[in-house]
């Protein structure tokens, strides 16, 4: 304990280890992220992505791998070095101390991953209403699939996208995104009770800034899975579930194009 105190030595990094963060400061932490993701969109994703004529999707990945791991990744190992005087996320990360049987883990992704495909059902007609009728005029993804969004760009340019998809929004953001979202900031939101998870949700949705049509089935789709990961204190459940759905997903679309389907 000495030692952390040494190691740290202004406010703001004491508040930002501390166990429970004000609500003012967790909001603020949840919503940076998504705000110079945006930023960086504009100023370095689209240009670039335009030049090179590739879709607009590829623009936004490339935007997150620029703002998202410093943000996100980056402030976590800072925290863990000002802790513990090197780079580790031991006291930064939590839901990892007690974690469930290998068993009780794969039954709860298994039917949370099958949830999450039953929402995407019911509620993507919810995201295709309210991107043709208020957010048409964002040129990140249709929701109709690979037709909207990868529509009108050659096979090889597509194949690339996805690729490149697969690899960073299938796992490598996601991944960094539940280190963040729900082993750093959920655990300090514990303050509020069973409002942590649902806030924490509603916050992480409304980060997303550049898909403002998925808020609400954003919360649909993650709102079990961090219930159970705040729940049973393990976040191998949020980490698998979103790591494995995304890619699924990515797979999916992949499949589609390589077979030829429109």
């Amino acid at each position: 304990m000495e030692n952390v105190r040494e190691v740290t030595p202004n406010k703001l990094v004491k508040q930002l280890i501390d166990e429970q963060h004000s609500l003012p400061l967790s909001i603020g932490l949840h919503l940076i992220p998504g705000i110079l993701i945006l930023i960086v969109y504009l100023l370095i994703g689209a240009p670039l992505v335009r030049a090179l004529g590739y879709p607009p999707y590829l623009a936004w990945v490339i935007a997150m791998c620029i703002a998202l791991v410093p943000a996100e990744l980056g402030l976590l190992l800072y925290l863990g070095w000002k802790q513990n005087s090197r780079f580790s996320l031991r006291g930064v990360v939590h839901y990892l101390e007690k974690p469930m049987r290998r068993g009780t883990l794969i039954g709860f992704v298994i039917a949370l991953i099958i949830g999450l495909f039953i929402a995407a059902v019911i509620l993507t007609p919810v995201d295709s209403f309210l991107y043709n009728h208020l957010f048409s005029w964002i040129p990140f993804e249709r929701t109709g699939g690979a037709s909207g969004y990868l529509s009108g760009y050659g096979r090889s340019t597509v194949i690339t996208t996805l690729a490149v998809s697969l690899i960073f929004t299938g796992v490598v953001l996601p991944a960094i995104e539940e280190l963040y979202f729900r082993g750093y900031l959920l655990p300090r939101l514990s303050h509020i009770g069973r409002r942590a998870p649902i806030l924490n949700v509603i916050l992480f949705s409304l980060y997303h800034f550049w898909t403002p049509w998925q808020f609400i089935s954003r919360i649909g789709f993650f709102l079990p899975t961090v219930w159970v990961t705040w729940r049973r204190k393990d976040l191998r459940v949020s980490l698998w579930v979103h790591c494995l759905s995304n890619t699924i997903v990515q797979l999916l679309v992949l499949s589609a194009i390589l077979s030829g389907a429109p």
